[in-house]
């Protein structure tokens, strides 16, 4: 997720407060100003006496011409380097984050910030926005968290449902009322996750629960933020979750509560290209897959022949969460 700081030097409490209201990551600040800033919130401070220190932990680089850039990449990787690219748009965040990690870029104006982003798709970490117009910096806030990721959802065809005994299953409460076409994705693999829909939709049995996620057996993996996947028995209440659409389309949003029950579960198995994958699931009729066209579909109206939405990963393994270049197979 890219992050947002907010230049405030001159100190400036009405821009420190719009900052902190519009969600910005932190505060670029003189010294003293990170004491001033913990009276009035919790935010993460970069200043010569804050949370990050300003000059040796982060130090700006101003990019005059080429060679300014060759000497940036000399800077140990571990320096955050916040960008001043003065006349210069768009070539040195594309020469930069070719070349290095840990980029932040200098904006002040909104019309600045899609280029550092998008530079060479991955972009920079992040922007620091060097304006004292408060509409301006809620404006670049909104434009960078509102840069999401977008997963490419693929049609697989369902090979069979099979009815399981009791297992211990999840259910995921956010804090995020979602949509129709809205939930997360899960599987038994990290090569394969199906979407898995929102409990939003009426049903004669239980009130819909717009919150709510039954995202299925304990053991299951579910993809979070940044590519990452978590175990599901791992989750715990302020963690950042994934909701996706049909689309692919992605928004962050956090645990609220896990609710781990035994309850009867259902083996799900489909095939995407010439891989099998797999999910089980809670055997509900409240619990529901999505269509390609879109519709969400009860787990107990599912039927051999069938496609599903799935995001279909390459057969790497994971390590702690993270793809790496390792062949593993699970079944």
């Amino acid at each position: 997720m890219k992050k947002v700081w907010v230049k405030v030097d001159p100190w400036d409490k009405g821009l420190v407060l719009t900052a902190l209201e519009g969600g910005a990551d932190g505060l670029l600040l003189p010294r003293g100003g990170a004491s001033q800033v913990k009276r009035l919130g919790r935010i993460t401070t970069i200043a010569p006496d804050g949370d990050i220190i300003w000059g040796k932990e982060a130090v700006s680089w101003q990019v005059k011409e080429q060679e300014d850039i060759e000497k940036a990449t000399e800077v140990p990787s571990e320096v955050i380097l916040v960008i001043d690219p003065g006349r210069w748009k768009v070539v040195p965040w594309e020469n930069l984050v070719a070349k290095r990690s840990r980029i932040y870029a200098l904006v002040r104006r909104y019309e600045e910030v899609k280029a550092a982003l998008g530079a060479l798709e991955k972009g920079v970490e992040g922007v620091v926005v060097d304006t004292h117009d408060s509409v301006e910096v809620k404006k670049i806030i909104n434009l960078v968290k509102r840069e999401e990721e977008v997963l490419h959802l693929e049609a697989a065809e369902v090979l069979g449902i099979k009815p399981l005994g009791l297992g211990d299953r999840v259910c995921i409460d956010t804090c995020t009322k979602m949509k129709k076409g809205e939930g997360m994705l899960v599987g038994s693999s990290s090569a394969g996750f199906f979407l898995i829909h929102a409990e939003n939709i009426p049903n004669p049995y239980v009130e819909p629960r717009p919150f709510r996620v039954n995202a299925g057996a304990i053991h299951s993996y579910i993809r979070v933020p940044d590519g990452k996947t978590r175990y599901l028995s791992e989750l715990r209440w302020g963690q950042e979750l994934l909701i996706v659409n049909v689309q692919g389309r992605t928004q962050i949003s956090y645990v609220g509560r896990v609710k781990i029950e035994r309850r009867p579960l259902m083996l799900v198995e489909a095939k995407i290209k010439e891989s099998k994958i797999a999910c089980i699931l809670q055997n509900a009729e409240t619990v529901r897959l999505m269509t390609p066209s879109g519709e969400p579909i009860s787990l107990i109206d599912l039927k051999e022949g069938d496609e599903v939405l799935v995001l279909s990963e390459e057969m790497e393994g994971r390590h702690l969460g993270h793809l790496v270049q390792e062949r593993i197979e699970e079944g």
